[in-house]
């Protein structure tokens, strides 16, 4: 009950665009233009909206122009050579090269065979020659108009939507390795390390309502003051691509470090837990809007942490996986704001605190007391 109810509050806007927009395309295409009949308009209005969701403006744009091309294809071949089989393939093979010919992709194509279909089969030709293209126009013109100008979708939700599912897998499969090389399993990194894998699918979701978000904050007016939130995930997504990256690379060590029975310091797994922390913290001070402070606090102690590991004692693999946590945390880092010298400067101090000899910092300050 509580999943449903949750649901259909997610959908709430959608439903609420789209009832807009079909009363709109049909109040402009029967009262203003005096269409008696205009049937296509909120038909053309509910695709562009259900379509549009999480696309870009390009791909919206290419839903109007594919339905306002399939029917205006389809009444003219109606209106020249009359209605049948043969005529619902022939409209459909001229919609497809159409859309084709004019470089359009999967949604333009789609929708100019469908609508030439819808034509075909399920109007008359009473109608004066071009007036359901003209529908089509008026309804696509308007939701595009309602998705945004007039009722546009709040791009931090939308985008928050997106980051949640891709930043918990992050987390969850860090937490999974660092319980794996706790306990010495290499089974258990590898699964983790198979998990990280299936969430790019996720960043990939993250990184397309972004996308989304940005064009709809650029033009609905109604949206430009999201844009300072925003920048937090704008800036912070391709940063923490990075870090999911260096932590596959860090794993597959992990890996062979077990396999190779190499040393394995308590500290290193905890450093790993600590980074999965890092990365749920900032999931929640993203939501929140705030400055991701807690998220950059256990970064450094993660980091620090594995500078630990070398005076445990750590083989060849398992150096490799502490230099990885430092790579990857100074992607955390930076996608929280830092810049890329303040942020390498932060994980060399953090490493520098527990993870060097004393002799070693001693020859870099040769003046130090």
């Amino acid at each position: 009950m509580i999943a449903a109810l949750a649901r259909g509050r997610a959908g709430l806007m959608l439903a609420l665009q789209s009832g807009l927009a079909a009363g709109l395309a049909w109040f402009v295409a029967h009262d203003l233009l005096s269409r008696p009949m205009p049937f296509f308009a909120p038909i053309a209005a509910v695709i562009t909206l259900g379509s549009s969701v999480g696309q870009r403006l390009r791909r919206t744009s290419e839903l109007v122009i594919g339905v306002a091309v399939g029917i205006g294809i389809g009444d003219g071949i109606i209106l020249l050579i009359g209605s049948g089989p043969a005529q619902i393939g022939l409209i459909v093979l001229l919609a497809v090269l159409l859309a084709t010919a004019v470089g359009g992709g999967a949604p333009l194509i789609v929708q100019s065979a469908s609508s030439a279909v819808l034509v075909a089969t399920l109007t008359s030709t009473t109608e004066q020659p071009w007036t359901r293209f003209l529908d089509a126009l008026v309804g696509g013109g308007i939701g595009l108009a309602v998705m945004s100008l007039l009722l546009p979708l709040n791009p931090l939700t939308v985008v928050s939507r997106a980051a949640d599912p891709a930043l918990r897998a992050f987390t969850d499969g860090l937490h999974e390795a660092a319980r794996g090389l706790a306990a010495r399993d290499p089974d258990v990194v590898q699964a983790a390390l198979e998990r990280l894998r299936a969430a790019e699918q996720t960043f990939d979701a993250f990184r397309s309502a972004i996308e989304a978000a940005r064009e709809n904050v650029a033009f609905a007016p109604a949206r430009w003051r999201s844009r300072g939130a925003l920048a937090q995930y704008v800036e912070g997504a391709a940063q923490l691509t990075y870090a999911l990256r260096n932590v596959r690379v860090m794993l597959r060590r992990a890996h062979t470090a077990l396999n190779d029975q190499e040393p394995i310091p308590d500290v290193l797994p905890a450093s790993i837990e600590h980074l999965g922390d890092a990365v749920d913290l900032l999931r929640q001070e993203w939501d929140r809007g705030v400055e991701p402070l807690a998220t950059r606090e256990r970064a450094l102690r993660a980091v620090a942490e594995s500078g630990k590991a070398y005076q445990a004692g750590v083989g060849y693999s398992g150096g490799v996986v502490v230099a990885q946590v430092r790579t990857a945390v100074a992607d955390v880092l930076r996608s929280t704001g830092i810049e890329y010298a303040e942020a390498t400067r932060l994980v060399r101090h953090a490493v520098g605190w527990r993870g060097r000899p004393h002799r070693a910092r001693k020859k870099r300050h040769p003046g130090a007391g």
